[in-house]
């Protein structure tokens, strides 16, 4: 069985949400790029590696509006160049694998599950009047949601500090995994969307 960046085992790696395990995809492959195959067709990247779509998600051009009290801006230096990122995942990894001394993929797996919100609120208006209703939340978009905040997490990290991106990252995943209300902003967000739903039923 081919192994991620020729190190790490799909072997024996799960997903125990039921609801995410048919969207986080384990497709074995060594270099998590699918070079934009499923783009065009509807739910289709559920298709594409799940390391691969952390990925994308990290090639991001920062908020572009306060998150945290700040403007978070990566100025396009991750904007388009996947290779950049994936080597950037790639040290994250191994900084995890280093650090936990378990599979990487699995802890990314853990951190997912961990910070992936269940509920969620929308704005509705009836008569001219709107207001917010608390609404489940789909599993392709609770995998969207945490892969989103664990990297906007990085990027904070990372921005304006000498902690590099992959140190950033890989502290994040650790502590997404670790299920740390206190340190992790994933964990953070995932708190409050559902706190906020929870107000809005």
């Amino acid at each position: 069985m081919e192994k991620l960046f020729n190190k790490y085992d799909y072997e024996g790696v799960s997903v125990h949400d039921p609801g995410l395990a048919r969207y986080v995809s384990l497709n074995p492959v060594v270099l998590p790029h699918s070079h934009g195959r499923h783009t065009k067709q509807q739910f289709a990247k559920r298709h594409v590696n799940v390391v691969e779509r952390l990925v994308n998600k990290l090639m991001r051009g920062g908020t572009g509006e306060k998150t945290s009290g700040k403007v978070i801006r990566t100025n396009g230096s991750l904007q388009g160049k996947k290779s950049k990122a994936l080597r950037i995942v790639e040290k994250a990894f191994a900084k995890i694998a280093d650090k936990t001394k378990k599979n990487p993929i699995q802890v990314l797996i853990d951190a997912i599950q961990n910070a992936a919100p269940r509920e969620d609120f929308t704005r509705v208006s009836f008569g001219g009047v709107s207001y917010q209703v608390a609404v489940d939340v789909s599993a392709q978009r609770r995998l969207d949601m945490a892969l989103r905040n664990i990297t906007l997490a990085a990027i904070m990290g990372s921005f304006d500090k000498k902690k590099t991106l992959s140190d950033a990252l890989a502290d994040e995943i650790e502590l997404a995994a670790k299920n740390d209300v206190a340190s992790s902003y994933a964990i953070k967000k995932r708190d409050e969307t559902e706190r906020m739903a929870k107000s809005a039923r």
